[in-house]
């Protein structure tokens, strides 16, 4: 590509060398640039891409993406011949249009959906990419699980990838034929301009408490972060809204796109209620017409008036919608049921906040019915907000009979710093119901000895994840694994 279409996307305040050289590729890791690439210096929470111009000039770019001076990158020199700089006032916000238009602008040739929110962002955007993938539909996904491209699985590093990344990604969904993505967007993506460029069908907001304030520092951030998103629609795109969040509504003001609200509780557009719940999936009324479910918890029907709503915004025949939503199965680790031989049942979940943990407990509460009793086995993670740990143990608590408090993933701190930080929420009344063992399949294991005929376990906080990150290091550790071994003794 002729870098002149990049120039004439970012309008720049200037340009130095040949606007028409041909470039083979875009990065913005120095040590991943090959020859003819162009190199975008993004100024960083943890270092400044301007630094490492001279490693990627060494590796072959022939371009460069500033937004410091010529003479601040290259003093009294100049720009070196046969490289073009294009500056720009802010190359994180331009990065994304560089991306999407080195890669041909791939969300013109496909209806994407961004699903944004602190919990239910993996559920729904996974169930938008099933039920579409059912109905016929070539469909791409871009999740915190893993990400596909048709039915071929691409492994998942963040919740939403890098702006080159993530271009190239759609790019491929292209190619391959899809119609539809689906993609969960992050406080940080919105926040680091990730997604900039980016052509959406319609977004869909699930809830927001708090979570990530280790880095937007205060919940107003947070939450403006994905305002941004809603804002930023356009007017033929749809707005899909969780009313039954005090931030629901909020999302809308501003909001240029078509509004669709749903709700549990309060007149919307869309409403759902729970006819029968068992551990094994829930009859649902939607909208006056009922349906059954895998899914289990009050926080799915949720997630599903979200699918639902985005669906037939999207064109689906709303029966249709049912029908498809009657055969899909739950998530990987949201709320997934594993039942042991002996009478009682595992649930495996990603709640990882104390809303969320809320949210399961509350729903394991109500299948149980006082004729089991409710253990959780739950921990926070390393290097994250340290103000949710007490929360988490005091929400355990709270609604489980008894609590193994263990370690999650400590990242660079020490484990029972982490559990000592959840342990201080608790009064002595509380702590009767307590115990705290550092390894996580200790923990497990001791759960599984523990309960008897007609009990439930919550094993919170990995979910889908099969590792624990311990000093940087990931080492391999899965809780359906433990889980599955435990039962078999």
């Amino acid at each position: 590509m002729k870098i002149s279409a990049i120039i004439n996307a970012l309008n720049p305040m200037e340009v130095h060398g040949c606007p028409d050289i041909e470039i083979s590729g875009i990065n913005m890791d120095s040590r991943l640039v090959s020859d003819g690439d162009l190199f975008v210096a993004v100024k960083g929470t943890q270092a400044d891409g301007h630094s490492y111009i001279p490693r990627a000039l060494e590796q072959g770019a022939k371009a460069l993406l500033v937004s410091a001076s010529v003479s601040e990158i290259f003093g009294d020199a100049g720009v070196p011949e046969g490289i073009t700089l294009i500056r720009v006032a802010d190359t994180e916000a331009a990065v994304g249009v560089a991306a999407t238009t080195f890669y041909g602008n791939p969300t013109e040739k496909l209806k994407l959906v961004g699903v944004t929110g602190t919990n239910g962002k993996t559920t729904i955007a996974t169930v938008l990419y099933e039920l579409f993938t059912a109905a016929g539909h070539r469909s791409g996904l871009c999740s915190t699980v893993c990400n596909y491209i048709g039915d071929r699985a691409v492994e998942a590093t963040h919740t939403t990838p890098d702006p080159i990344t993530l271009n190239r990604l759609l790019a491929e969904m292209v190619a391959d034929g899809c119609e539809y993505a689906f993609m969960e967007c992050s406080s940080h993506a919105i926040h680091q301009k990730r997604i900039g460029g980016l052509k959406f069908a319609g977004g869909i907001f699930t809830n927001l408490t708090r979570d990530h304030l280790d880095y937007h520092k205060t919940f107003e951030n947070y939450r403006d972060a994905k305002k941004a998103f809603f804002d930023a629609l356009a007017p033929e795109a749809f707005a899909v809204t969780n009313i039954d969040d005090r931030n629901g509504l909020f999302m809308l003001q501003n909001c240029p796109a078509r509004h669709i609200t749903y709700s549990t509780r309060a007149m919307a557009d869309l409403r759902g209620h729970i006819v029968e719940e068992s551990i094994e999936g829930m009859l649902l009324d939607i909208n006056g017409t009922e349906v059954s479910v895998a899914f289990v918890g009050r926080f799915n029907v949720s997630n599903l008036l979200g699918v639902y709503g985005a669906a037939v915004a999207l064109g689906m025949d709303p029966a249709e919608v049912l029908r498809l939503m009657s055969a899909l199965r739950p998530v990987n680790g949201r709320f997934e049921a594993i039942r042991s031989p002996k009478g009682f049942s595992a649930i495996v979940d990603y709640a990882h906040t104390p809303d969320a943990l809320e949210n399961v407990l509350s729903s394991i509460n109500e299948i149980v019915a006082g004729r089991g009793k409710v253990i959780t086995v739950c921990g926070a993670g390393g290097n994250r907000d340290k103000g949710k740990r007490p929360l988490m143990a005091q929400e355990a608590v709270k609604q489980s009979d008894k609590v193994i408090i263990t370690s999650d993933n400590p990242r660079f701190e020490e484990p029972q710093d982490i559990i000592n930080d959840m342990l201080a929420g608790l009064n002595a009344q509380q702590m009767k119901k307590v115990i705290s063992i550092v390894d996580r399949r200790e923990a497990i294991r001791t759960a599984c000895m523990m309960a008897q005929k007609g009990d439930v376990i919550l094993i919170a906080g990995k979910g889908h994840e099969n590792y624990q990150e311990v000093k940087g290091v990931k080492h391999h550790f899965d809780d359906h694994e433990v889980v599955k071994e435990c039962f078999k003794n």
